[in-house]
C-alpha cells in the first residue's frame, strides 16, 4: 500500500494585542495629567456663569461677650450696694436732722438814702439729731437766710460743730443783708405789718458728714424750708411767731 500521507495540524497563531491608547495625549504638560478627566470634560465657564461663593456663618464676637460680662458685673455690683445699704439701714436706722425756730428778732430794718433796704435779724434755732447710733459733723459753708416774697432779706452762717447721738443744740445766728428797690419792698412789709400777719420764709442749708461708729462718711447737704408767719417787724422788739411749717431733705 502506498504510504499514507501524514497530516500535521497547523499551529494557531496568536492574535496581536490591541494597541494601548494613553489617557493623555503625548506632549501634554505635567499639570494637565493631574487634572481629573471629569474636570477636563466640563465646559468652560462663560461670562454669565460665575462660581457661587457661600458667605461664612456669623459667629458671636468678642464685643457681645464683653457687653454680657459688663452687664453681669453691673448687676452684681448693684446687688452688693443694695444689700449693703439695706444692712446699714436696719442696723443704724438713720433719720434726718430737723430744726425749729425758737425766736426771731429784728435788730435793724431801715430804708437807706440810695433806696436800698438794710435788714439785720437775730435768730435762735434748735438743731435736733434724733439718731441713736449716728453722729453729725456740721461742716464749713452752712447758712441761714430770711426771705420775703421770693426776695432774700438777709443771711448768716451756721457754726461748725459736732452733734452727738440724740442731741439738741441751740444756735444763735446773726443775719444781715441789703436789698435793691427797697422802697417797694418796705411799703409791702408795712402793709403786711398793719394787717398783723407778715409771711416770711427761713431757709437752711447745712453741709454735714455722717459718723457711723468710728467711720466718717462723705459729705451731704441738708436743706430745710420753714414757712413763718410773724405779727410784727418792729426793730428791737420780740416778734411773735404765729405759725411755722418746716420741711427738710438731703441732697447728695
Amino acid at each position: 500500500m502506498a504510504d499514507h500521507q501524514r497530516i500535521y495540524p497547523m499551529q494557531a497563531t496568536e492574535a496581536p494585542p490591541p494597541p494601548t491608547v494613553p489617557l493623555m495625549p503625548p506632549g501634554s504638560s505635567r499639570s494637565e495629567k493631574s487634572v481629573p478627566v471629569m474636570q477636563q470634560n466640563r465646559p468652560p465657564l462663560t461670562q454669565h456663569a460665575r462660581p457661587v461663593i457661600h458667605a461664612p456663618k456669623p459667629k458671636r464676637g468678642c464685643f457681645c461677650k464683653c457687653i454680657c460680662w459688663t452687664l453681669v458685673l453691673l448687676i452684681i455690683l448693684l446687688f452688693i450696694l443694695g444689700a449693703t445699704a439695706g444692712i446699714i439701714y436696719l442696723v443704724f436706722k438713720p433719720k434726718l436732722p430737723n430744726y425749729s425756730v425758737n425766736s426771731l428778732m429784728i435788730s435793724d430794718l431801715r430804708l437807706n438814702f440810695d433806696m436800698t433796704l438794710y435788714a439785720k435779724f437775730d435768730a435762735k434755732i434748735t438743731a435736733n439729731n434724733p439718731n441713736k447710733k449716728i453722729g453729725i459733723y456740721y461742716e464749713k459753708g452752712g447758712g441761714l437766710s430770711v426771705w420775703y416774697s421770693n426776695t432774700q432779706l438777709c443771711e448768716g452762717s451756721l457754726p461748725e460743730f459736732y452733734q452727738g447721738h440724740r442731741n439738741k443744740t441751740v444756735l444763735n445766728v446773726s443775719l444781715t443783708g441789703q436789698v435793691q428797690a427797697g422802697s417797694t419792698l418796705m411799703a409791702a412789709l408795712q402793709e403786711q405789718q398793719q394787717a398783723g400777719s407778715v409771711p416770711l420764709e427761713l431757709k437752711v442749708h447745712a453741709p454735714v458728714a455722717i459718723k457711723l461708729g468710728r467711720l466718717k462718711l462723705r459729705k451731704v447737704r441738708v436743706r430745710g424750708e420753714c414757712m413763718l408767719t410773724v405779727d410784727s417787724l418792729s426793730a428791737n422788739n420780740p416778734i411773735s411767731i404765729k405759725a411755722s411749717d418746716c420741711k427738710f431733705r438731703v441732697k447728695l
